[in-house]
């Protein structure tokens, strides 16, 4: 048997032996559910100056060049930030049942600063996935994104929309197609009547047309207003 002081040295020893799930390199420290602390570091903020619509920089225009129906939208990090892309790496994984990387990025979700308007709305509710497909993942990611939310806000959280079960995934669509998602795909939940200020969140935005649709619904049942809040915006 080793002496006692040996295992200290030989618990960093084979820590160093262990490889990241996301870049392939040494754990080290910072590790956490299988990805090294680099990794982690890709979780970064959006350019300053973006616009409080869309999320993007628009290079000085002045007007939002989105197809937007709502007043104010932000993400929280960017989907293509760090070596390897951290958003592109971690929401796949998540969604095919990487239960720790999604406890780890709710973690996250519980410290990073919201925008300060997120603290105006009333209610908050999720984009919806469809049942099979929570049936499937065993959960809805983005509906605990929202529930966190709605619990740092102290706001009340509600699933106020549904999605068609035929609609398919909108991650496997190329651009074109998923702009020409069809308004009937994401609807009201039956008996749900949304009023004031809501606060739609999902885990992605890429092209934004499932946060349009989104919108749409709410605000033809009735909300005064919705602002958007994604933990990734692609850019």
């Amino acid at each position: 048997m080793l002496p006692a002081r040996f295992l200290p040295r030989l618990h960093l020893v084979g820590a160093a032996l262990l490889l990241c799930r996301g870049c392939l390199g040494p754990v080290g420290q910072g590790a956490e559910a299988g990805l090294c602390g680099r990794c982690w570091a890709g979780l970064l903020p959006l350019p300053e100056g973006r616009c409080a619509r869309c999320a993007l920089v628009h290079g000085g225009e002045e007007s939002c060049p989105e197809v937007t129906e709502w007043e104010k939208g932000d993400a929280l990090w960017d989907y293509h930030g760090g070596r390897p892309p951290l958003g592109a790496l971690l929401l796949p994984g998540i969604k095919g049942g990487e239960a720790g990387w999604g406890r780890a990025l709710l973690d996250r979700l519980a410290e990073v600063p919201l925008p300060p308007w997120s603290a105006e709305v009333d209610l908050v509710t999720s984009v919806p996935s469809t049942l099979p497909r929570r049936w499937l993942r065993g959960s809805d990611f983005s509906a605990e994104a929202a529930r966190l939310v709605a619990g740092r806000l102290a706001r009340a959280y509600e699933p106020l929309l549904t999605k068609r079960w035929f609609s398919g995934r909108q991650a496997a669509r190329t651009e074109s197609q998923r702009r020409r998602l069809p308004r009937k795909a994401l609807s009201l939940r039956r008996g749900v009547a949304p009023r004031g200020r809501i606060l739609l969140v999902d885990d992605v935005w890429t092209t934004g047309t499932t946060l349009l649709r989104c919108v749409q619904a709410l605000r033809e049942g009735g909300a005064d207003e919705v602002r958007v809040l994604t933990l990734f915006r692609a850019t």
